[in-house]
């Protein structure tokens, strides 16, 4: 039977989107898994996502909490708010009170990553402060660590994402993840999904 890898995201302007459609192909490049991409709910009115300028959701599902426990594996993305996790994501969260109570999700095997609008806008405290979510359910949290290996040490070009998990800078919004934080994003997907296999006991 499979490993089933669940990529539940938010994106306001497509930045984590992007780096989410990556992840799945990391995932799915490890034998024996099936990874899925989802959306949580969007909090705000549509007039008010129209006012800033919000581009139309795609046409990604859109995950209830009980869903969650389906997976054997979890990577959460969402953009920055002050250095933590946008309400949207929050808010969906908050709504897994059940899972809780039931400790549906403990013991699988999570990863988190995210977009940042400038290089001191969280890239560390967001996966950091996120981290709070994942040990009330008792997930395993699963870091990159420096597993990409030189990709990490990169010195010369602007570069998202940390030892916590993929990453990527919006800046005004108009810039796009580069090729290097792709790849990371990649990388992240496929090194979640093996730990997932292993500990499904499928390896």
């Amino acid at each position: 039977m499979a490993t089933k890898v669940y990529i539940v995201y938010y994106s306001m302007y497509g930045h984590v989107e992007k780096l989410a459609e990556e992840i799945k192909k990391g995932a799915e490049s490890v034998e024996g898994v099936e990874a899925k991409l989802w959306q949580v709910p969007e909090t705000l009115p549509e007039e008010v996502l129209v006012k800033m300028g919000a581009p139309p959701k795609s046409d990604v599902p859109v995950i209830t909490p009980a869903e969650l426990a389906e997976a054997d594996g979890l990577i959460f993305g969402f953009p920055t708010r002050f250095g933590m996790m946008a309400a949207q994501f929050k808010a969906f969260l908050d709504a897994t009170g059940g899972l809780w109570r039931t400790q549906g999700l403990a013991g699988k095997p999570a990863g988190i990553f995210y977009s940042t609008g400038s290089q001191g806008g969280g890239q560390e405290t967001t996966p950091l402060t996120a981290i709070t979510q994942l040990a009330h359910h008792g997930m395993l949290f699963v870091p990159v660590g420096y597993t990409f290996g030189a990709g990490m040490f990169e010195m010369e070009k602007v570069k998202g994402g940390t030892p916590y998990g993929a990453g990527t800078y919006a800046g005004d919004g108009s810039r796009q993840p580069t090729e290097l934080e792709l790849g990371l994003a990649f990388h992240q997907g496929k090194h979640l999904a093996a730990i997932a296999k292993k500990l499904k006991g499928d390896s």
